[in-house]
């Protein structure tokens, strides 16, 4: 697979929102979730998602901190980000990542009890769009 840059990646995904999001639990059992990152795509190696952590997912991120975000859009770019979630509750952080209408499911905002971020720092991020492909890794 061709190298790519982290500012190619970064381009491919400015308009990116959600995606599937794969954890394992103790046995090493998969499961997904669809996420959204806000619209936060500015994409510097790290994706953050906001959740509850009483989680399932959460729960497992700290079990085994071995994520894989896989993206995909309507012209045939698929993105998979494989890397370490960390488990993020610092109240100035959660204001810096705060959009509007997350208010939907964190009624009272970022002082929503339970509410984190979830930071997904990538180690390799591969891309496939048409019949072109590439791969960063940091």
């Amino acid at each position: 697979m061709k190298k790519a840059s982290l500012k190619t990646i970064a381009e491919r995904m400015k308009n990116l929102d959600f995606c599937m999001m794969v954890t394992q639990d103790e046995q090493q059992v998969s499961y997904s979730r669809p996420m959204s990152n806000n619209g936060k795509v500015e994409y510097d190696g790290d994706s953050w998602f906001f959740s509850y952590e009483d989680s399932h997912k959460v729960e497992q991120i700290k079990e085994n901190k071995h994520v894989n975000l896989i993206y995909q859009t309507d012209d045939m770019l698929f993105i998979e980000c494989t890397g370490t979630g960390e488990i993020i509750k610092d109240k100035d952080t959660l204001k810096e990542k705060w959009v509007e209408g997350l208010d939907q499911w964190f009624p009272e905002g970022v002082d929503t009890p339970g509410i984190c971020l979830i930071k997904v720092h990538a180690s390799r991020v591969r891309f496939w769009h048409k019949e072109e492909e590439g791969e960063y890794t940091a």
